[in-house]
Formats: C-alpha cells, sequence, structure tokens
C-alpha cells in the first residue's frame, strides 16, 4: 500500500532530469500531468513520457489537458474544436471526432488521460472560467456532446476526464483564485448541472474530475472536491459510478487557500476521490508536503489504509485499460483531421447584422488587442500581430492599429489617417472588453466595419456592430474568418 500512488504531480521542464527522475523513482508517484511548459517537438515529449514511465516503474498515468479552444496544451498537431462551436452544430458525431483528433495528438506520444471535456452547462455567461469550454447551456445538449467527446477519446485509447463535477458553468467566480459558491438546491442541480454527469455515469466513462466549488444545500462545510455527501454519497453509492475520480488541481486558491501544506489531499481521498493533481508550478516541495499529510492522516487512522488500496486499485485498472501505447498519427491522417477542423470552423462561423462587402486590393485598418491577458487554465492568447499575419494575404494593404484594452491612441490616429478605410475590429479579450473599446464601437457607427469576435461571441451582442463569431482563435476558426470575409 504506496499512498504516493494517489498523486498525480507535475514537473518543471520539457525534460526529465537526473535528479527529478530518481524523484519520481523514490516515490512512485500514480501518474504525472504535463502543461504547455512540457510539450515541445513530438520526439522530445514522446522521451519525456517513456523517460517518466522508466522512473515511475509502473504503468502511470500520464496527463494533460486537450480540450480544444483556448485550452490546448499540445499545438503542432490538428486541434479540436471549440466545444461551444460543437455545441452550435448540436451533432453528436462531429463531437465523438472531435474527442478522437484530440486523442489522436495525444496517443502518438504516450500521453493516455486528458482531462477533458467540460460537461459544464454554461448557465451564466460572464462565467470567468468556462465560456467556449462548454458546449452550451442546454443540459441534455451538453450531455449528448459530451459524452460523444469522451467516448470518442476513449476509442483511441486515452482515457477521459469528465469535469467539473458537480458543475462549474453558473459561477462567477474562477475558483483558481476564489471559492466559488453555487446556492442551489437538489432539484435545480439535478434538472441543470447534474444532468450531464449523470450520462456519464451511464456511459461508464473512465473518469470524473472534481470542482473546487462550494454546494451549501448539498454540503454547507466542504467544497465538492473534499465533500464525502458529494464524492461517496451522491457519486459513488447513489448514482453507482465505479470509474476513478480525480481532483482538479490541489493548487487553486479555492482549496489551497483553507487547506494550505496539503492538508487537503487527504480530505479528497477519504471523501472518495481517487487521485489527487498535486501541482507545484516547477518545485518538487508541495508533492512531497501532499504525500507527507496521507501518509500522515493513514498513520493517525483519519484515513483508512482500505481506502488507499481502493484508490490505487481503480487507478491501476484504467491504466491497464489505457496502458499509454503510442499509436503513430500518420501525416495523411493529420491532414485529413485539419481539413476536418476547418470543415466544423466554417460549419460554425456566423454572422450578426447585416456586413459590408470588403475588396481585398482597398486599405483596411484591422484594431486588435496587442496580447490579451491570460487566466485560469489557459496558456495563450491571440495577439494583433498574430491575427494580422493571418489576414494579410487576402489583406495586402492591411494596416494594424495595437491597443492594450484602455489606451486607444494608436487607433485613434490611424484611423484619422485613413478616413475612407474599410474597419476590422476584433475583440480576442476573454471576458470584459473593456469602457475604452465599447466607446470606441459607438464612434463606429456608421462606418463600413466588421467586429471579428474571435472568442467570446457575448461580446458581439454587446457592442453592436456588424459582426462575424468565429467560437474561437486557433488556426481553423482563422482559415474559416478568412474565407467569409474574402468571399
Amino acid at each position: 500500500m504506496n499512498p504516493a500512488r494517489t498523486l498525480i504531480v507535475d514537473l518543471p521542464g520539457p525534460d526529465l532530469t537526473p535528479e527529478q527522475g530518481r524523484f519520481l523513482a523514490q516515490h512512485s508517484f500514480g501518474g504525472v500531468c504535463l502543461f504547455a511548459r512540457n510539450i515541445t517537438t513530438p520526439e522530445r515529449t514522446a522521451r519525456l513520457v517513456t523517460d517518466i514511465r522508466s522512473a515511475l516503474g509502473h504503468d502511470a498515468l500520464v496527463a494533460t489537458d486537450q480540450e480544444g479552444g483556448a485550452v490546448l496544451r499540445r499545438l503542432d498537431v490538428p486541434h479540436p474544436p471549440t466545444p461551444q462551436a460543437l455545441g452550435r452544430l448540436g451533432d453528436a458525431e462531429a463531437a465523438r471526432e472531435a474527442g478522437r483528433v484530440a486523442a489522436r495528438g495525444l496517443i502518438e506520444l504516450g500521453i493516455n488521460w486528458n482531462y477533458a471535456p467540460s460537461l459544464d452547462v454554461n448557465v451564466d455567461p460572464l462565467n470567468p472560467v468556462i465560456g467556449e469550454r462548454s458546449f452550451g447551456a442546454n443540459p441534455r445538449v451538453v450531455a449528448d456532446l459530451g459524452v460523444a467527446w469522451a467516448q470518442g477519446s476513449e476509442e483511441m485509447g486515452v482515457l477521459s476526464a469528465v469535469k467539473h463535477f458537480p458543475g462549474h458553468g453558473d459561477t462567477r467566480t474562477d475558483s483558481h483564485l476564489a471559492l466559488p459558491v453555487v446556492d442551489k438546491s437538489r432539484a435545480e442541480l439535478e434538472a441543470v448541472e447534474w444532468l450531464p454527469f449523470r450520462a456519464a455515469v451511464r456511459a461508464n466513462l473512465g473518469s470524473i474530475m472534481t470542482a473546487h466549488i462550494l454546494y451549501p444545500q448539498i454540503d454547507a462545510e466542504h467544497p465538492a472536491t473534499l465533500s464525502p455527501a458529494l464524492l461517496h454519497d451522491l457519486l459513488r453509492r447513489e448514482w453507482g459510478y465505479g470509474g476513478v475520480i480525480v481532483t482538479d488541481a490541489m493548487d487553486m486558491r479555492a482549496v489551497a487557500d483553507r487547506y494550505p501544506d496539503g492538508h487537503g489531499a487527504p480530505l479528497a481521498l477519504g471523501a472518495g476521490a481517487d487521485a489527487v493533481l498535486v501541482c507545484g508550478h516547477g518545485g518538487l516541495d508541495i508533492h512531497v508536503r501532499h504525500l507527507e499529510a496521507v501518509q500522515r492522516a493513514v498513520q493517525a487512522g483519519e484515513l483508512s489504509a482500505a481506502r488507499v488500496v481502493e484508490a490505487v486499485g481503480r487507478l491501476e485498472q484504467a491504466a491497464r485499460r489505457f496502458p499509454g501505447r503510442p499509436r503513430a498519427y500518420p501525416a495523411a491522417q493529420q491532414q485529413t483531421d485539419d481539413a476536418w477542423a476547418t470543415g466544423i470552423a466554417q460549419r460554425s462561423l456566423h454572422s450578426l447584422g447585416h456586413l459590408p462587402r470588403l475588396d481585398s486590393q482597398e486599405t483596411v485598418v484591422l484594431i486588435a488587442h496587442r496580447q490579451p491577458g491570460l487566466g485560469g487554465p489557459y496558456g495563450d492568447s491571440l495577439g494583433g500581430e498574430e491575427l494580422a499575419h493571418a489576414l494579410r494575404p487576402a489583406f495586402p494593404k492591411l494596416r494594424l492599429a495595437l491597443h492594450d484594452g484602455q489606451d486607444l491612441s494608436v487607433v485613434t490616429a490611424l484611423l484619422s489617417e485613413c478616413p475612407d478605410a474599410a474597419i476590422l475590429l476584433a475583440t480576442t479579450e476573454r471576458w470584459e472588453v473593456g469602457e475604452a473599446v465599447q466607446q470606441l464601437a459607438r464612434n463606429l457607427s456608421g462606418r463600413r466595419v466588421v467586429h471579428l469576435a474571435l472568442w467570446n461571441p457575448d461580446v458581439a451582442v454587446e457592442l453592436d456592430l456588424p459582426a462575424l463569431i468565429t467560437d474561437g482563435f486557433r488556426p481553423a476558426q482563422l482559415r474559416a474568418l478568412v474565407s467569409r470575409l474574402t468571399e
């Protein structure tokens, strides 16, 4: 009985150093979660995965977040579409294929656990952490598409982890920063948030990830990750779920601020979780502190050895079912998947209002944020220079006006210099575009302008300009956008 096998840890870089290898071998953790900092060239990352498994000495689970849209860790393979785009289409087979596409890019490297897809119902459009990660606001659509996506992943040999149980869609607090509270009755949760997760249990999906959210009408004391009422009583006993329960990252402040130095780990295991995700963002000490907290709890009789054995057994069963043997991802299949993703982007692209026609030989002013900020799980964003690079082949006389969301003096100057130019106003901000951009949109009324809503579709309504809504900013969405602008 090795309590370390219940911990999924992270690493600081793209290679496993001898010191880190000895650290993993010493403790024999259950697995490793890879982030963008770990994933480089295919050859280098495949070697990292091999080295991790060699060091751990058992069939370890190697995980990452390859959801599609804004949450991607591997960027050099075809990207699955945003769940939001798939939800707009309402096509379960397309969702299943998206799961396959995501999995093909992971299993090629030996990564056998994907913390995806999100089954959160996007009840609140101002939710700061879900957005385009959700299949939509209709719980039945989320259930149908989310389960299909997960099944597509598992068909390809990558264990899915539907998240964030029991639902993160009706919050305005990011659990990376603070503890959200969803004060809903059981009946309300059954009708919306829980419906997709019940479907996941019926489909026998391989794993479920918990949310660091307090549901006071179900458990007034513990966030879901640490709640026996939600994990053991509801998910295990009442719903009969037999797969792996994994926590969201325990360094997130919703848990870490209240249960520092790993004290949340034994509580999560005691509540019914099998795997505790521990992220140190470069440091290894945090993993030791979590392990020591679990060991102390076992020694003190606060966490039973039988519970640890049960958790390790579930992880071993998952590793046997999804052994992580690398599968080739041939160039021809990648081309097929790229073309498919572009087709989804074209199908989901839609407009709002009457779009003016643009001439490819005219002067076009592109207004864009220099580089929108990140937060929560997001690893990158679309900067103005990158967007201009995608548009210039179609509009060789493109002029670029960059701003920081507040100071629009460069924008004002270029608009004065080009009074007859067509205007492309891009919004790539995660949520609020800010008062300065809102005022700019009001000032542009009457000019030939197209709003490129490249991230949050609700901004298209807010700015009240003719708009193209892409449901994402990845290459497939940019290709679809250029094609539509030059029709």
